[in-house]
């Protein structure tokens, strides 16, 4: 039975990949400290969903209480276990909290990243390994583009970005937060492992990745994190940009799936922008207007002038490469559903 190698496992996209494979036959072996617990306090929390993978997976979970910072834990750990298949989904996730802790942000995303590629190249150089990296990686370049102001966002005034933005944009000579240069020295490394050693790897870019599953807080899980803040009537502030700045969201299901299309026909240093693409891209005022409809209660919000720094003003994914390659896989689940979804999971969490 084949085995399959997830850190982050109790994160929003590590505990999907984990049921998605087990709901294939396969082995699933889960790394995970509960780091977010640390980083965001309480409401980071995510030991309750190991509990409930060690729950509905039963012996065909594994757990590992192993840091990825700890060069001998990861060596031994795939020494022994020799995957057939590497998902690196753990990762100090947040843009603003990289600015506050970037020797520690460094050490998990660059060198973790590091860590694990290394004991792959020993221990299992054929098996796929998949990273899950961020549009981070391009830094601010985006809001370089042409853009033009709507009612609600703002969108691409270039035809040449009719799609969203493509794999070929520059990464280089812009400003990306510490935590987008730690993500991009994980992204770079994949790749080389990939181009100079032979490893069958790839890079997803993700965009929002998201669904009920996602543990929101302020600084990372932007549509989880504003449902909460929308059934709690909590005040949800918005950084700059009028509020129609623009992201791309994708379930955490759809995320899953391509992962399984890319480990079964795995390519070479590849690199993926995944997101949920023009068709499933909103503001921050077009997802207020999108929960309120749903949950009948208006939001209090705050807004700030100062945007983040390096924040993108519109941001969704061309997914021409990753559907050119993989033609079978396609978005299932759209961005009105997923909200739908993310509104029943935190008004049960609330109801209890």
């Amino acid at each position: 039975m084949k085995k399959l190698l997830v850190s982050g496992s109790a994160g929003l996209i590590g505990s999907e990949v984990c049921s998605y494979f087990f709901d294939h036959g396969w082995i699933i072996h889960g790394i995970d400290k509960n780091l977010r617990k640390e980083f965001f306090g309480p409401q980071g929390d995510t030991r309750y969903r190991q509990k409930i993978l060690e729950q509905i997976l039963g012996a065909k979970y594994i757990h590992h209480e192993i840091d990825i910072r700890d060069r001998m834990g990861v060596h031994k750990l795939i020494s022994d276990l020799r995957p057939n298949a590497i998902v690196h989904a753990a990762a100090q996730p947040s843009h603003d909290k990289s600015a506050e802790i970037p020797l520690v942000d460094f050490d998990i995303n660059a060198t973790g990243t590091l860590n694990l590629l290394e004991s792959a190249r020993q221990f299992c150089s054929d098996s796929p390994f998949v990273l899950l990296s961020t549009n981070k990686v391009y830094g601010d370049n985006p809001n370089r583009i042409s853009l033009r102001e709507q009612s609600t966002r703002w969108d691409f005034d270039d035809p040449v970005y009719n799609n969203g933005i493509p794999e070929t944009l520059s990464i280089d000579h812009c400003t990306h937060s510490p935590f987008g240069v730690s993500k991009l020295a994980a992204d770079l490394m994949t790749q080389e492992y990939g181009r100079y050693f032979k490893l069958p790897t790839c890079c997803l870019r993700g965009g929002c990745l998201t669904g009920p599953s996602h543990a929101g807080v302020e600084l990372h899980g932007f549509l989880s994190y504003l449902v909460k803040s929308n059934l709690e009537e909590k005040n949800y502030t918005i950084f700059g940009y009028k509020g129609k700045q623009v992201r791309d969201n994708i379930h955490s299901h759809d995320v899953a799936s391509f992962i399984s299309q890319f480990i079964e026909k795995p390519r070479y240093g590849e690199v993926y922008n995944l997101g949920g693409g023009s068709e499933n891209s909103c503001s921050i005022l077009e997802a207020i207007g999108l929960i309120e409809s749903m949950t009948g209660k208006k939001q209090i919000t705050q807004y700030t002038d100062s945007n983040r720094i390096g924040d993108h003003i519109c941001y969704y994914s061309d997914l021409t490469r990753i559907k050119t390659h993989y033609p079978d896989w396609e978005i299932t689940i759209p961005l009105r559903e997923t909200i739908r979804l993310i509104v029943e999971k935190h008004a049960r969490a609330i109801s209890v």
